[in-house]
């Protein structure tokens, strides 16, 4: 499945909406139904080929092997993410932030999590793919650890532009542990995350 990550740099023109980054308060749940319209919200500002609701409802049922979560400000969904575990592997499905709400650490909340609850399940890598473009978003997975491992031609049919496949190794190590406490310490605000049963 193919990797989608949206542009997490600055929307031009948008003002900063509710708290400044440093007072935010940011909610991680695990994606359910009811958060779908605004899922598809969000698809339709940030990807040139959304998702259907049919395909999140497929995703939200392979329960053994996908894990959705959204993030959530004062009620309202500005960003979520998608991890598929095979077999050891983490691969990043998708990951989408609200425009109104970059340079909020959204994305790198989601990203934060996703690392944490594949190596829970025992995943020691986690890969995905970006837009050979999107230097907001390669300079965020280099934090956490992704190094380019190759280019896949044409990957994205809308533009036919190159995406850039990165890996991260060591999910399962201290080293890697001590990146991502890291990487939560470097966040303003709060994040709360709740366990709990996905797609209901």
């Amino acid at each position: 499945m193919a990797s989608r990550v949206s542009d997490f740099g600055p929307a031009a023109g948008d003002a900063t909406p509710g708290p400044e980054p440093e007072g935010i308060a940011v909610h991680l749940v695990p994606m359910r139904r009811r958060h779908l319209r605004s899922v598809m919200r969000i698809e339709a500002q940030v990807y040139p080929r959304p998702w259907s609701l049919p395909l999140f409802m497929s995703e939200l049922n392979l329960r053994s092997s996908r894990i959705y979560y959204v993030a959530r400000v004062n009620g309202l969904v500005v960003g979520y993410c998608g991890l598929m575990l095979v077999e050891g592997d983490g691969h990043i499905t998708n990951i989408a932030v609200d425009p109104a709400w970059h340079r909020h650490q959204i994305g790198t909340r989601l990203l934060l999590n996703a690392a944490r609850q594949a190596a829970a399940r025992d995943a020691t890598r986690l890969t995905l793919e970006v837009r050979m473009s999107n230097r907001a978003a390669q300079d965020l997975y280099r934090k956490f650890g992704f190094e380019a491992a190759g280019v896949r031609k044409n990957y994205y049919a809308e533009s036919r532009e190159d995406a850039l496949i990165m890996w991260a190794y060591g999910l399962d190590t201290d080293a890697y542990a001590q990146r991502v406490a890291g990487i939560e310490a470097s966040l303003r605000g709060s994040t709360l995350v709740e366990d709990g049963e996905p797609g209901r």
